[in-house]
């Protein structure tokens, strides 16, 4: 059971999923992102949403924004909707996922 590479504890729990950071074969880099799950309808996969603070220069205000990424769920890992997750990049897993799910907690 490897780390990853990151900050963060292996689960405990083991799987077998060939795209799982701890137990497959997949690297992560780059970016680590955080976010709530707001769906959990896919077998292997979430989607994240982060919201984020935009500056609006002409006003000088600033607004609300959000965006969304779909994140592949390893077997190991247990999210569920309104969770907060920790994301990591990798390599493209599909057409739409480039990143992993690395850490799910309860949002507090």
């Amino acid at each position: 059971m490897s780390s990853a590479g990151l900050e963060i504890a292996a689960p405990a729990q083991k799987c077998d999923d060939v795209r799982c950071p701890f137990h497959g074969h997949v690297k992560v880099r780059g970016r680590l992102l955080t976010g709530r799950v707001v769906s959990t309808a896919g077998k292997s996969f979430v989607v994240i949403q982060m919201e984020y603070l935009h500056k609006v220069r002409k006003y000088g205000r600033s607004e609300r924004r959000k965006s969304r990424l779909t994140a592949h769920l390893p077997g190991c890992i247990q999210a569920h909707e309104g969770e907060m997750a920790t994301i990591a990049e990798c390599r493209p897993l599909s057409k739409t996922i480039s990143f992993v799910v690395v850490q799910s907690r309860r949002s507090a």
